[in-house]
């Protein structure tokens, strides 16, 4: 039987180096996961990005993506004098286009009934409704909407969107916008009683938003069983927890990127 040296197994193992390099432009390296193969054309604090031979571009996170230089594995890292991180994505998850204007805007609308609506919107596709040129209206209530259309004149190029509130069968709102049957209109809401309810109660740090019994307003309702002084106070506390589309619901999401689709076509 082979005697074993004890001490020669305990000693640590080596391990090999990932060298570092410096994501400098012009640099062709390969992204491990995806095999894409491409030369640095941009890098900041917080992603590179590849452009391959066909013109082709991906951006690479440096934490999330491992890279191969000349065959060999390496770790990509900002180049010296990258300034400080800036966000490469907007709050809806789209692409961030540095340096770019507001868009002059577009005759065509978005319509939500209150202002609670569009704040939210503002606060999660600001950016993109800037980089599209689309204009977002409150109605004050989707009694309202059929005045507002008349006034807008919906056409080919001047498309309306419109977001509504509880938009579910039997609902007083679903009753009104059944009327409408403008082509250049398009006409989408989220389940939601009010739109705070589009809000993912955890961003909030609550178990779930209360059900409130039937003849009290919802807000107040809200106010009351979370134990907030007015609807005022609530409001700023839920508009604050809203930092990114992952703050919001899935229904109201959906609505609103339809919607910018729609009046961009």
């Amino acid at each position: 039987m082979r005697s074993v040296d004890y001490d020669d197994v305990l000693k640590p193992r080596a391990t090999a180096v990932v060298p570092e390099v410096e994501a400098e432009r012009d640099l062709v390296v390969e992204e491990c996961a995806t095999d894409f193969c491409g030369a640095v054309v941009a890098a900041d604090r917080n992603a590179v990005t590849l452009e391959d031979r066909h013109l082709r571009r991906r951006v690479f996170p440096y934490e999330a993506a491992g890279f191969r230089l000349d065959g060999e594995l390496v770790t990509l890292v900002p180049p010296r004098g990258t300034g400080p991180a800036r966000p490469t994505r907007t709050a809806s998850g789209s692409v961030v286009v540095a340096g770019e204007r507001a868009r002059v805007a577009r005759a065509a609308r978005i319509l939500v009934e209150g202002v609670h609506d569009a704040a939210l919107v503002e606060r999660v596709w600001g950016e993109d409704l800037r980089h599209e040129g689309v204009v977002v209206e409150v109605l004050d209530g989707v009694d309202h909407l059929a005045a507002a259309l008349t006034d807008l004149r919906p056409a080919r190029d001047r498309r309306v969107g419109v977001l509504v509130d509880h938009l579910v069968p039997g609902s007083k709102e679903t009753r009104l916008v059944s009327r409408i049957t403008d082509r250049d209109v398009l006409v989408l809401g989220h389940p939601y009683v009010d739109v705070w309810q589009a809000v993912k109660p955890g961003a909030l740090g609550i178990a779930a938003w209360p059900v409130v019994p039937k003849g009290i307003e919802w807000k107040q309702g809200v106010c009351d069983a979370l134990g907030v002084a007015e609807p005022r106070e609530m409001w700023r506390r839920v508009l604050a927890a809203v930092d990114s589309y992952a703050d919001l619901e899935v229904p109201l999401l959906q609505a609103v990127e339809q919607l910018i689709d729609f009046v961009t076509a």
